[in-house]
């Protein structure tokens, strides 16, 4: 194990298996993260409340993760080994997140089509979307309000139908976006 790892035990004495248990816990993390030089693992017990607080503190080249789980309220947590899981789970999450964020893994949500109504008949209109392409929508595909709320101008998202109809690309729904503009 190349990782440096303490085991603090504050108010008590550490269960039996405690420290194999963690040193399994700290293989896995090894495992998934080996740039973490260091862990530091303190676990208390809450007097008043019978139940354990753990906090994790991960180390590796210019950054630190710190974990701190207990939760009073949980009964679950008046078990060691269910404080520590917990404690080592979040540890793995954000370290996991971490890793993604420095190999560039990042989530980017796609911003759903959206457009400018250009044009407004008595029973459809035209959609101008945001790369220029002109999307025809009926009255009846009006979601968030109704035809009577779209103008010339109104900012709106919308879903385009499979199949093309007889005036190009085609709506199945618009939604008003109104004060809750996209990027």
């Amino acid at each position: 194990m190349a990782i440096n790892l303490q085991i603090a035990y504050r108010d008590f004495s550490a269960p039996m298996l405690a420290e194999e248990r963690i040193r399994e816990r700290v293989d896995k993390l090894e495992a998934m993260h080996p740039r973490m030089t260091s862990l530091q693992v303190v676990a208390e017990q809450l007097e008043r409340r019978h139940t354990y607080r753990l906090r994790l503190v991960a180390s590796m080249p210019g950054r630190q993760i710190a974990i701190e789980k207990g939760h009073a309220d949980k009964h679950a947590h008046e078990d060691f080994f269910v404080a520590m899981r917990d404690a080592f789970n979040a540890l793995e999450q954000r370290l996991k997140k971490f890793a993604d964020k420095q190999n560039g893994d990042v989530k980017e949500h796609e911003v759903p089509p959206h457009g400018v109504v250009k044009a407004v008949f008595p029973d459809h209109g035209f959609i101008e979307s945001s790369d220029g392409l002109e999307i025809y929508f009926h009255a009846n595909s009006i979601v968030d309000g109704t035809y009577d709320d779209v103008d010339v101008g109104t900012e709106v998202r919308f879903t385009v139908a499979e199949k093309e109809g007889e005036k190009g690309p085609q709506a199945s729904s618009v939604h008003i976006i109104g004060k809750h503009h996209l990027i």
